[in-house]
């Protein structure tokens, strides 16, 4: 467990990323946030990259928390709209956050398909085992696990930056339909 001043640091760091974005982050302004010295808290974090990656994990450890919540009730396509839900409260709860977790460039970010196959995603990880699971039992058809996973990653991120980038002229409700419509469609595509 990370010891108080790592979390003052980390804390300090997610606060400054709500309000400013990855780019505020800055040994400098987050010493002073803290009210440490720059090179104090290099003691806890080697350089940035390990300080934004630190703020990053924290998010996916957050995410993956709320992913394991769903309850296994109801069918596949009920529960994988759950979890696209979750994906999308998350983001838009913290934009700035999701934005860093899997749109910026991240020395050390997970990466396809190499980290997903190898059960590194923690968050990834619970929609394989639901996939995986709707496969056995026949309500998919039989194809590749992590490619369907990412793709529905790749789905659900992309409506979800195209929206927070002011792409989209919708209403937050409206946005939640189409969202919820385009995911829909997705897992319809998939079924067995």
């Amino acid at each position: 467990m990370r010891d108080s001043s790592a979390a003052k640091i980390a804390f300090a760091s997610k606060r400054l990323l709500d309000k400013e974005g990855a780019e505020a982050i800055t040994m400098r302004r987050v010493a002073h946030a803290v009210g440490l010295t720059a090179m104090a808290i290099y003691r806890h974090y080697h350089d940035r990259d390990a300080l934004l990656n630190a703020v990053a994990d924290e998010g996916f450890r957050e995410l993956a928390e709320r992913l394991a919540r769903v309850q296994p009730e109801g069918d596949c396509e009920r529960r994988l709209m759950k979890l696209g839900e979750i994906y999308l409260n998350h983001a838009l709860e913290n934009p700035r956050l999701f934005e860093l977790m899997f749109l910026k460039p991240r020395i050390g970010a997970r990466r396809f398909p190499e980290d997903f196959t190898a059960g590194a995603s923690p968050t990834a990880n619970v929609m394989a085992d639901l996939v995986r699971e709707g496969m056995k039992a026949g309500y998919f058809r039989q194809d590749n696990v992590w490619e369907i996973v990412f793709e529905i990653g790749a789905l659900s991120h992309g409506l979800i930056m195209l929206y927070l980038g002011g792409r989209l002229g919708l209403t937050p409700s409206r946005f939640r339909s189409f969202y919820r419509r385009s995911f829909r469609r997705y897992i319809h595509g998939i079924r067995k």
